[in-house]
């Protein structure tokens, strides 16, 4: 089943005009309508969807129904919203150079030294996935190291040195979101412009002959400056991942400012996303197998919305905890701690254990037993047949995608730390539901495309997909 899907792919053409083979990596070979109205949906209407939450804080004190009531009554209009949205400052795009200049210096230009000191962490220079056209790519793994220096450098300067005020992303938030779009789209632009003109590996290139959905989902795989720079793993991990968890320091700085305290609320968003943002780099070369670098292309999709997506609606429930301040009751405090560390709890395990299976090939112990599989094979757009394994054991026995599962337990406790005054900061777990559930979906159609009747057989064994006896 698998290799007739292969073998019966249909051939494209790349713009030196030699055929390729379309086998089942990457993003789609061609592209239907409704992908195409999805893909033009979000080109268009992505940033304004950004901007709308940011207004609606930033002008009506974080309600998503009021500026939609005003536009409708006449008591206001668009354009008296928009001049009411600061524009772009040159403080804010000095603020967003030196930041963006910071992180690609960490990145590119300080060796990793963290895996030297620090038990079980492995940095430092480490090898991907191979990619569909044979190449390995290899890469400096030092985003834990970043992360650290970064954060050591703003509490320096907000206990000692006092170069600037720790409220300064709060105090230019909007200024700097203008900024963050202008990066987004022109890194964006560049790496189509790259992918056509001169990419860093022809055959890891896939075009669909449809601009849009190549702007927005890329076309090259791994687009590269030089030997290290890597579009998408720099863009994936700094520098919005980096930035999440001092934004919400700065939210924090500003709660104190002007309340006279920092919330519970507020303290359990920062330490549950940080511990969030700590796992990502201290599993940065675990994440380097993942779905996101080793399926993913990098377009406007993974460029724009590292840029702007990410750190400005990922942190949206520290930004509503600056205009509406709750103090949860010890109980309630207490049990959306454990809610967000248990879930945690689940994310961690359930991917240590897959990881654990997969460096043993099976010879270790899940849960104080020896672990299921399902045995299957799949043949590779190259003809060759290769045999694989499906864990069936430990969490991956209660669900296929339990670490979503796990993930989503997460992203809910810290939208229930805002309490239920508001709409807004219940974005996350709505957008982290459609999220997890589309790649829950999209990864089991390659997987059936790939494995065929073994792919059968191991959803027999295991029938639900993220939340046991319910779906």
């Amino acid at each position: 089943m698998a290799s007739k899907s292969q073998h019966s792919a249909p051939k494209t053409k790349s713009p030196n005009g030699k055929a390729e083979s379309q086998g089942q990596w990457g993003r789609a070979w061609e592209v239907d309508w409704f992908s195409l109205a999805s893909v033009i949906f979000l080109l268009l209407f992505a940033p304004f969807i950004v901007y709308y939450f940011i207004m609606a804080c930033d002008q009506y004190s974080c309600s998503l129904t009021t500026p939609v009531v005003d536009i409708a009554t006449g008591r206001a209009n668009l354009a008296d919203i928009w001049a009411k949205t600061p524009p772009v400052t040159a403080k804010a795009v000095q603020l967003y150079t030196l930041w963006v200049s910071l992180q690609v210096l960490l990145y590119s230009w300080l060796p990793d030294f963290c895996h030297r000191f620090l038990p079980g962490y492995v940095g430092g220079i480490q090898e991907g996935a191979i990619t569909p056209a044979g190449v390995v790519n290899k890469y400096e793994v030092n985003g834990l190291q970043a992360w650290l220096i970064t954060h050591f450098l703003w509490f320096l300067n907000a206990y000692l040195l006092s170069w600037f005020s720790p409220t300064i992303i709060f105090d230019n938030w909007i200024p700097l979101l203008w900024c963050a779009n202008i990066l987004g789209y022109a890194v964006s632009t560049f790496a189509m412009i790259k992918g056509y003109l001169f990419p860093t590996s022809v055959e890891d290139c896939k075009f669909t002959g449809n601009f849009f959905y190549n702007y927005m989902m890329g076309v090259e795989f791994n687009p590269r400056i030089g030997k290290w720079f890597d579009f998408k793993l720099f863009f994936n991990g700094r520098p919005g991942i980096v930035a999440w968890t001092l934004i919400n320091l700065s939210f924090a700085a500003k709660q104190q400012e002007l309340y006279g305290h920092v919330t519970n609320s507020m303290i359990l968003v920062n330490v549950l996303q940080a511990i969030y943002v700590l796992d990502f780099f201290w599993n940065e070369t675990w994440y380097l197998k993942t779905i996101d670098i080793c399926h993913d292309h990098f377009g406007w999709y993974l460029g724009w919305g590292d840029c702007v997506w990410l750190p400005y609606l990922y942190t949206l429930q520290g930004l509503y905890l600056v205009y509406h301040p709750v103090q949860l009751s010890t109980p309630n405090a207490v049990g959306i701690l454990l809610l967000g560390l248990v879930g945690y709890y689940i994310f961690r395990m359930a991917n240590h254990q897959k990881d654990l299976f997969r460096r043993t090939d099976g010879r270790c112990l899940i849960w104080g037993k020896k672990p299921k599989a399902i045995e299957c094979s799949y043949t590779s757009a190259n003809g060759q047949k290769h045999h694989s394994k499906l864990l069936v054991s430990g969490f991956w026995g209660v669900a296929r995608h339990f670490n979503y599962t796990g993930d989503l337990m997460g992203s809910l406790a810290y939208c229930l730390a805002c309490g239920g005054g508001h709409l807004l900061p219940y974005f996350y777990i709505i957008y982290m539901t459609i999220l997890l559930t589309h790649r829950c979906l999209r990864d089991e159609h390659r997987c059936a495309n790939k494995y065929g009747r073994d792919w059968e057989r191991y959803t027999a064994a295991v029938p639900y997909r993220l939340l046991p006896g319910i779906f």
